[in-house]
């Protein structure tokens, strides 16, 4: 199946991962896109075992409709402890983390979710009508809410199939591997991290 080399096919209602190499666990998630100002909102859960120690992770991201993040809520519980926190994105590009500024954020477009895969999707959505190289910074909430600055890149390709591979580099975890996408631009296979199981709509 060939799709326009300018867009990618519409998201599914639902997606699934399998969590394995680096922690074991399962994830699914869920997405809408509003028809009235073109906000998509992506929200999940992901059960995760990582050296030992048990994760529930809820997890609710907003972006509008150039793929750029507006908000996102974390909820994590483990055995001794419940963890929450809340990022805001406005439209000047400035962040705040449980309502207080943090100007270390500012030129991040995306938000990264250590316990997730389906913010992967986030820089190819915006990035996928130009192909190239990109450095993007993320806000990076670790599965202890707390939030920094990630540093990554994206190969962004010319898309020309209903799947494809991006070449990604994370220099803080000194990781590069080649993503796994498919049509919809959500990840099929996360070398060490992750594969996509199918689920029904």
């Amino acid at each position: 199946m060939e799709i326009d080399t300018s867009r990618l096919a519409a998201l599914p209602a639902t997606a699934a991962w399998r969590h394995l190499g680096l922690r074991a666990g399962f994830e699914i998630a869920h997405f809408s896109t509003s028809n009235r100002d073109g906000m998509t909102r992506l929200w999940g859960n992901s059960l995760i075992v990582e050296d030992g120690v048990g994760y529930a992770v809820t997890y609710s991201v907003s972006v509008d409709e150039n793929w750029k993040t507006r908000e996102a809520t974390i909820e994590t519980h483990t055995r001794v402890a419940t963890r929450t926190t809340q990022l805001l994105r406005d439209e000047g590009g400035g962040w705040t983390v449980d309502g207080r500024a943090r100007p270390d954020l500012a030129g991040c477009i995306d938000i990264d979710l250590e316990a997730s895969l389906v913010t992967n999707t986030l820089p190819i959505h915006r990035l996928v009508e130009n192909p190239g190289t990109y450095a993007v910074k993320a806000a990076y909430v670790q599965l202890d809410c707390t939030a920094g600055v990630l540093d990554q890149t994206y190969d962004i390709p010319v898309i020309g199939a209903s799947r494809f591979s991006c070449a990604y580099t994370a220099p803080r975890f000194d990781f590069t591997a080649d993503l796994h996408y498919d049509e919809t631009g959500l990840i099929l296979d996360y070398p060490g991290l992750a594969t996509r199981e199918p689920v029904g709509a």
